[in-house]
């Protein structure tokens, strides 16, 4: 015999254990509450912008030559940035007590795709000092970029200022998500546990699963 999906067959075994997925879905819910609103500590970003000057000759025009080999400069400042000639000295100027290895995650330098632009963001949990640092590197790589390379000159364009926000965690939405995994594992739990009771517990059942015409049923009473 044939088996087939019956969608009320799924509805019920749902209603029958609906508990289960509200236990699951609670516990998920509220585990991810207490980290994202009293355990994860707020993270701040600042962020500085720099620009990457092209020198010219005579003229005003910058060819496509000089823009180009201007990009790639970008490019390469932006490895000397989260280099140890520059971030260890950021460490000594401003009294941190983190590592090079620790200030290198914190820092991310991403330059601007076609511009001669690079940014600079610097995370922690602390935003005041989130500024000092993403306004100190400037400063010292400027120093460092003309004695490494001897080329093109960086000019800041924007100085950070103190994040008032922090950028993560975000708490609502990781209660969101972890609302809708709760669900979705008290789903699973659910058709696994149910996946796994082989018992036969109603006519339908040995009509189903035995094949053979059921001849009557025996009332259960209480007494």
């Amino acid at each position: 015999m044939e088996e087939t999906i019956d969608l009320r067959e799924y509805l019920a075994i749902i209603k029958k254990k609906a508990w289960i997925i509200a236990a699951i879905t609670a516990v998920t819910t509220f585990v991810s509450a207490f980290l994202s609103f009293f355990v994860l500590s707020p993270v701040y970003e600042a962020k500085t912008t720099l620009i990457v000057n092209t020198d010219q000759k005579n003229d005003d025009t910058i060819t496509g030559d000089e823009f180009s080999v201007t990009q790639r400069l970008a490019v390469t400042y932006g490895e000397i940035i989260k280099s140890r000639t520059v971030l260890e000295p950021v460490i000594e100027k401003l009294g941190l007590d983190i590592s090079y290895e620790a200030l290198s995650k914190m820092v991310t330098v991403s330059p601007v795709k076609d511009t001669q632009i690079i940014n600079i963001s610097v995370q922690d949990t602390n935003p005041l000092k989130a500024k000092d640092i993403a306004n100190s590197i400037p400063e010292v790589f400027t120093k460092e970029v003309k004695r490494i390379t001897k080329a093109n000159s960086v000019e800041v364009i924007d100085k950070a200022v103190e994040p008032l926000s922090p950028i993560k965690p975000n708490k609502l939405m990781n209660v969101l998500i972890a609302f809708v995994l709760g669900i979705m594992i008290g789903l699973f739990v659910v058709f696994l546990i149910e996946y796994m009771d082989n018992k036969m517990k109603t006519p339908q059942d040995v009509e189903k699963h035995l094949d053979l015409p059921i001849l009557g049923v025996i009332p259960k009473e209480k007494m």
